[in-house]
């Protein structure tokens, strides 16, 4: 698996880089030589890529170079780079690498600012204002039951997470006796999140709400103002954001400034 991984990691970097020449040679196949830069380039992607050099990357990278070499040659010998299909794979290639080194460059030259970062986070800011909801639920089938529950609840509702243990249809929370944690209401189907937010702390619903799943009875448990993470725990996916958003952008405009016939 690991030469696998490695042959890849190879054949990518080999299609996408010419290096220059070197007086230096890795090896020599059948009279052909390896330039050593070639060798200390992938040997450097690698390092890059936070693999450590180890004899056995050395090795590893040494034997790949040296068996592609030899391919390379029969390959030659047998005229395949003449065949109009490899042509066209290598014009593709080397349009996919062109387009590539295209977008870096525009990522290069248009970095992503601080401010730019603080202005998307004071929108996320503003969009998690509100209230977060701890609550549970019980789900059953049909209506008739889930008012049998409600009725059984108002003569002793200490009986709640045991009722959803045994008769909950939701397996994730039945299990925790109804229990659903902390979330917005909005992350909720509509009908479920309209009752929740009209519950009062310590409340259950007196009435099953339905849903697409089946009937519910909601209990509150408790409510607390949204808290969104800090900036610093929010950067780079933020940054991330924008750098897709902004190269998106980017590809948007060439197309449409281009002249197209067909």
């Amino acid at each position: 698996m690991k030469k696998q991984l490695l042959c890849a990691a190879l054949a990518g970097a080999l299609a996408a880089t010419v290096l220059p020449a070197s007086a230096k040679d890795l090896a020599v196949v059948n009279g052909e030589a390896i330039p050593q830069a070639r060798y200390d380039f992938f040997i450097k992607q690698f390092e890059e890529a936070g693999r450590p050099k180890t004899p056995e990357l050395e090795a590893q990278v040494k034997e790949e170079l040296i068996r592609r070499a030899v391919f390379e040659q029969e390959a030659k010998k047998l005229k395949l780079e003449d065949s109009q299909a490899f042509k066209e794979e290598m014009a593709l290639a080397r349009q996919t690498f062109l387009i590539r080194a295209l977008f870096q460059k525009h990522q290069k030259d248009n970095p992503i600012t601080d401010k730019a970062i603080k202005a998307e986070y004071d929108k996320f800011v503003e969009q998690q204002k509100g209230f977060e909801y701890q609550s549970a639920h019980i789900l059953v089938e049909k209506e008739e039951e889930a008012k049998a529950i409600i009725a059984d609840l108002k003569k002793d509702f200490s009986k709640f997470e045991a009722i959803a243990k045994e008769k909950s249809k939701d397996p994730g929370s039945g299990a925790k006796g109804g229990d659903l944690g902390w979330s917005r209401a909005e992350t909720y189907v509509p009908e479920f999140a309209e009752a929740l937010t009209k519950l009062e702390k310590g409340k259950f619903t007196q009435e099953p709400v339905k849903t697409q799943y089946g009937w519910h009875i909601l209990h509150l448990k408790d409510k607390r103002e949204s808290k969104p993470p800090a900036l610093d725990a929010l950067k780079p996916q933020i940054e991330q954001h924008l750098a897709e958003r902004q190269l998106a952008e980017f590809q948007e405009k060439l197309y449409k400034a281009a002249k197209i016939e067909q």
